[in-house]
């Protein structure tokens, strides 16, 4: 009883319409997570969704494809999937390998192409599965009865969009259980750790042994001042003492290290440190603004108890400006410069920087990329056609029979090659056997 139960368990979940109404929840999942912005702060859902907020969070809709409802739906999936091509797909391929012989007309009356009577006063079985051969058939010969097919490879292609499809699935549930993500914006020159999770898996791990040094940053500037491309320089420490890899890395271009990767994100401006006389030295803090539709950033130094002067820098490009309290342009300096103020000295020794990094781990990402490419490969395989051809030798001429799944223009040009070379074969046969005749007679 329980035998039988789990059967017709099993033969439901391979069944297509199921399959089907799986898929369309996965879609629609899918469709969910692409309208609501995922992975955001509870604010954020309150003030962009303020009716449906509470039922977003409460459905885990803010991280649609890392919930457990989710993961259920893509197991069932992948159990049909499973189930189906090794309950239909692979048995239906075995079947088409099978040799299909023929001894009688009315086994094949149905078949698509159906030609007959393929007469000639010295037709040959063996010249007709040597015109196969020349048209890459697999041929199979038993007594009076031939049978050929091609194309088989076109018979895997389902097979291979089924696993395709399930090594996609498995890479995302591999990712919700072993990926992480991790954000950092790290002052150049500094050493840090990786802290700031954005996301982890259940069964995921920070590399505790490996620190991390942004050895520099810096930015390179088109003509009209526009931002071109910045770039950070990274090192990975063992231990925090050995420098295992290095590496300068930009937008697009990451840094790779074992299944860590470091991906540059953002920049900002942070401060700037100064002397200011002989002994005494500051950092004072950049606050970015807009001035005249610009961005810039803009730190205060007290000059007095009721004066002070503004650093603004627009770029780390241009030169930094020195202006009083109305606004005005005291002057323009460089890093390094001495300039004076009210007969003090300053000198600004460096303009701090700070890089935004994206650190990731995903295992399940190379078996998504897998999954893909598997699916290429089996759209293109599709293409092929299955043909078969059944030929019977009666007293007087061959029966012929064929049929295709696809392609029958191309399948019916093969059946004219088929006759020519035929056709030639006989006649070869012809002049070889008048040939022989004379050298008899002779």
């Amino acid at each position: 009883m329980n035998k039988n139960f789990i059967w017709k368990f099993l033969k439901k979940l391979a069944n297509l319409n199921y399959a089907i109404s799986i898929l369309s929840m996965i879609i629609c999942c899918c469709i969910l997570g692409s309208i609501i912005e995922q992975d955001k702060s509870f604010s954020y859902y309150q003030f962009n969704y303020p009716y449906y907020s509470s039922v977003i969070i409460l459905l885990g809709l803010d991280h649609v494809f890392r919930t457990w409802w989710f993961l259920l739906i893509s197991s069932i999936f992948i159990s049909s999937l499973l189930m189906c091509t090794f309950s239909t797909q692979l048995p239906s391929l075995k079947n088409a390998r099978r040799w299909k012989f023929v001894y009688n007309t009315s086994v094949v009356n149905t078949n698509k192409y159906y030609l007959q009577n393929i007469d000639s006063s010295h037709y040959s079985f063996t010249n007709i599965i040597y015109s196969l051969i020349r048209l890459n058939f697999f041929v199979f010969c038993r007594n009076n009865s031939l049978y050929s097919y091609k194309g088989l490879y076109g018979r895997i292609a389902p097979i291979f969009v089924h696993f395709s499809i399930v090594a996609i699935l498995l890479g995302s549930v591999c990712s919700f259980l072993l990926s992480f993500v991790v954000q950092e914006i790290i002052p150049k020159g500094e050493i840090f750790h990786l802290k700031n999770i954005i996301h982890g898996g259940f069964y995921s791990h920070l590399p505790a042994d490996m620190v991390f040094r942004v050895n520099d940053f810096y930015i390179n500037y088109n003509f009209n001042g526009s931002i071109k491309q910045f770039f950070s320089s990274l090192s990975v420490y063992f231990h925090n003492y050995r420098v295992l890899y290095s590496k300068i890395i930009s937008v697009n271009k990451p840094l790779r290290f074992f299944s860590v990767t470091f991906y540059q994100t953002d920049w900002q401006i942070d401060a700037v440190r100064m002397n200011i006389g002989i002994n005494f030295s500051i950092q004072k803090k950049f606050i970015k603004t807009n001035i005249n539709g610009k961005n810039c950033w803009l730190s205060s130094v007290a000059i007095s108890r009721t004066k002070n002067i503004f650093f603004v820098i627009f770029s780390l490009d241009n030169n930094l400006l020195v202006c009083d309290s109305n606004g005005s342009i005291l002057q323009e300096v460089i890093v390094g410069e001495k300039f004076y103020i009210n007969n003090t000295s300053f000198v600004v020794q460096d303009i701090i920087t700070s890089t935004g990094l994206q650190v990731k781990i995903d295992p399940g990402i190379a078996l998504v990329y897998f999954g893909f490419f598997i699916m290429m490969l089996s759209t293109a395989i599709s293409y092929i056609s299955y043909s078969q051809v059944w030929i019977y030798m009666s007293f007087e001429s061959l029966e012929f029979w064929g049929s295709t799944n696809r392609a029958s223009l191309l399948f019916e040009q093969d059946l004219v090659y088929l006759g020519k070379i035929y056709s030639y074969y006989l006649l070869c046969i012809s002049k070889t056997i008048v040939k022989i005749d004379k050298i008899l007679i002779e």
